[in-house]
């Protein structure tokens, strides 16, 4: 496959998808004005906008006919307006949100059966996307035009933070009620993990195992996602704001590097916190009390959030210890 490539935006995944593509004969360039496709990945939709739509964004530098191609996850209305955009400036555009499947291994990206692409948009920009989007992932699931591939990433966005939270609660509760009882029988069987997804972070955090490539700044910038998708057709998901509280939380004393395994922590020992490098009085810092912090942030759980899930990375007390 011979074609020229820009890719912008995050550098885990970026380094993943030049490693590929040049494997499969295509060749990087920084040349924006005369690269045959324009491949971005943001984990903040403030970056994802201003990264196409600036003064000096991807759509203005682009050449007439590039094939503009999104990785990110985002809401149906931006990928629908990246594509009109494009449209009138002769440029095709694609919307292939990445989806890691198993979220707990160590090296998420290393292996291209654990990453699926949902893909959308007009036919003829779809056909011209799906080799580039087959050398990155293993699957790639066409949905539709315009908008599909983020709503379908939405979806399936909700359903794994769901399990996610649920088997981190689970193994807390297991924990907590044995550290409290001295009459409960110590080898005390478990039971299994009603899902794969849950299997699989269980696992990582009964090992220790809370870092990796795919991290909780990529997870909130998902679980953002959909929020967002879900407030402009005003849909009220309280699970999936409850777990986005969770994860600023884990994001604020230090953890937004860490794989989302790390939930745990957040539920587990101040010592084994800072053994992982988390910082309990960032969270004093940014929500003054701890306990007043989770007040406030289950205050108002409707559509006019105390955070705009449309800037995720962005939210009060974030930005200083985001890792990117």
């Amino acid at each position: 496959m011979e074609l020229s490539f820009v890719y912008s935006g995050n550098e885990t995944v970026g380094a993943m998808v030049v490693s590929r593509l040049e494997a499969a004969g295509c060749t990087r360039t920084d040349d924006v004005a005369h690269a045959e496709a324009i491949i971005t990945y943001c984990t903040s939709q403030t970056a994802l906008e201003d990264a196409y739509f600036d003064e000096q964004g991807l759509v203005q530098a682009a050449g007439k006919g590039a094939l503009l191609i999104d990785l990110s996850a985002s809401t149906p209305s931006f990928a629908r307006e990246l594509n009109a955009v494009a449209v009138v400036s002769d440029l095709m555009s694609v919307e292939a949100p990445l989806v890691v499947v198993d979220v707990a291994r160590a090296d998420a990206f290393g292996d291209r059966d654990n990453l699926v692409c949902f893909v959308g948009g007009d036919e003829e920009a779809v056909a011209e996307a799906r080799p580039v989007l087959e050398a990155i992932a293993g699957t790639v699931q066409e949905t539709g035009g315009a908008g599909s591939a983020q709503l379908a990433r939405a979806a399936y966005t909700l359903q794994t933070t769901a399990q996610v939270i649920s088997a981190v609660e689970a193994d807390a509760l297991y924990r907590a009620v044995r550290r409290s009882s001295a009459s409960l029988d110590q080898a005390t069987e478990r039971v299994g993990a009603a899902t794969p997804v849950a299997e699989q972070v269980l696992a990582a955090v009964n090992t220790g195992r809370f870092d990796g490539t795919y991290t909780v700044e990529m997870f909130m910038a998902e679980l953002s996602a959909a929020l967002t998708a879900a407030d402009d057709v005003d849909l009220i998901l309280p699970q999936a704001e409850a777990c986005l509280h969770l994860l600023e939380l884990l994001a604020v004393i230090g953890g937004s590097d860490k794989a989302p395994a790390a939930l745990a922590l957040v539920y587990g020992e101040e010592k084994t916190c800072a053994e992982q490098g988390l910082d309990w009085t960032r969270a004093e810092q940014a929500y003054g009390d701890v306990a007043e912090g989770f007040d406030d942030l289950d205050d108002d759980c409707g559509h006019d959030h105390g955070h705009d899930h449309g800037s995720f990375g962005d939210y009060p007390g974030y930005g200083a210890y985001s890792a990117n």
